[in-house]
């Protein structure tokens, strides 16, 4: 049985709390918030008996305590899962990792040196609809994967902590490098704030991978459709995942469009013709699950040494890095940016 703190209620803290509870294999030590009001919705809403705390250093730092899951700010991720690795705890974090590359990477290696596991809350990876997805790429169904486009839009939550793409379009690249086994390598961007100055609540980032495949997310948080999608245009088939269908998230399109040249002519336009193939649209069956669920009760196998981390520090970093260099780009009229290159570090403090 594992005992675990909890850091911060906001709008994920308590499904957390909640689903490790329900998983009877993990008990509650101490949960912590800032707010008294968010301290008291938790006895009345989970149980009384647990024990609460405005001060996060008491959950990050208790003797009995074998993990911590930290759901706060984006800029408080570092201080706390510094203070809980230091303090020899284990720790999930929701993502991102952390606010920029460097504090990431030292977390990292915080991780590493104290031997603890540093998990991140990428919870799309826990998904069914995107697991199915990444078994049919891997299984090379569609053939090689040209390029992939995703939309993450609603009207709010709105933040001030972080933009549209550092809330919402770390999910989508966290995605893009599970499905595609890699990182992407440039990165450009361009987002602009309606609502509070500095803060961009739409943006629309390009990443380009290895084998030129191109991954755009388009994120917003003022759109009048909340729209979890992402289409991905392979050289045999396309997929549409669609996570707000919950009957039927993804649908497999026997589409494809080949080039073919004819010989009889040479460097003109005739030369080339596009076949365009049209076939059936496959519906396979998906169960819903529950990712948050599957999330906590992978974090719960691997304290007990039963599995690797899916959601690993080393993937988080990843993200961020993706993440801090689109944010580079956004700051330097949309130029096309390295990611890991010397100049976008710490570029979303």
């Amino acid at each position: 049985m594992q005992h675990i703190n909890f850091i911060g209620l906001g709008h994920w803290g308590p499904n957390l709390v909640r689903a490790f509870i329900n998983s009877q294999r993990a008990t509650v030590g101490v949960v912590c918030d800032l707010s008294e009001s968010r301290l008291a919705t938790i006895h009345r809403n989970i149980s009384t008996s647990i024990r609460t705390s405005t001060n996060p250093l008491v959950a990050a730092t208790d003797p009995s305590a074998d993990a911590v899951v930290i759901a706060t700010p984006t800029n408080t991720h570092f201080t706390l899962a510094q203070k809980a690795l230091e303090a020899g705890k284990h720790v999930l974090v929701e993502k991102p990792l952390a606010g920029n590359v460097d504090d990431a990477e030292a977390l990292v290696d915080l991780a590493q040196k104290h031997g603890r596991l540093l998990a991140v809350g990428h919870v799309f990876l826990f998904n069914n609809g995107i697991r199915a997805v990444k078994n049919l790429i891997a299984r090379g169904d569609l053939g090689s994967v040209r390029y992939i486009f995703s939309t993450r839009t609603n009207l709010g939550p709105f933040r001030t902590d972080v933009n549209a793409l550092w809330d919402l379009g770390a999910h989508d690249v966290s995605i893009f490098n599970y499905w595609l086994d890699a990182s992407p390598r440039e990165a450009t961007a361009y987002g602009t704030s309606y609502l509070t100055p500095g803060v961009e609540d739409v943006v629309v980032a390009n990443f380009n991978y290895p084998r030129q495949v191109q991954a755009c997310v388009h994120a917003s948080w003022l759109n009048p459709q909340k729209v979890r999608e992402i289409t991905v245009v392979g050289e045999r088939q396309m997929i549409v995942w669609n996570d707000m269908d919950l009957n039927e998230p993804v649908r497999i399109y026997h589409k494809s469009v080949d080039v073919e040249r004819d010989p009889g002519y040479v460097d003109s336009f005739g030369a080339f013709r596009m076949l365009v193939r049209s076939g059936d649209v496959v519906i396979p069956k998906i169960d819903a699950g529950q990712p948050l669920d599957a999330e906590c009760q992978h974090f719960l196998d691997c304290l007990e040494g039963k599995a690797t981390l899916l959601n690993d520090s080393h993937g988080g970093l990843k993200v961020v890095q993706a993440l801090a260099a689109a944010e580079e780009s956004m700051r330097n009229r949309s130029i096309l940016t390295t990611v890991g290159g010397p100049t976008y570090r710490a570029a979303a403090a």
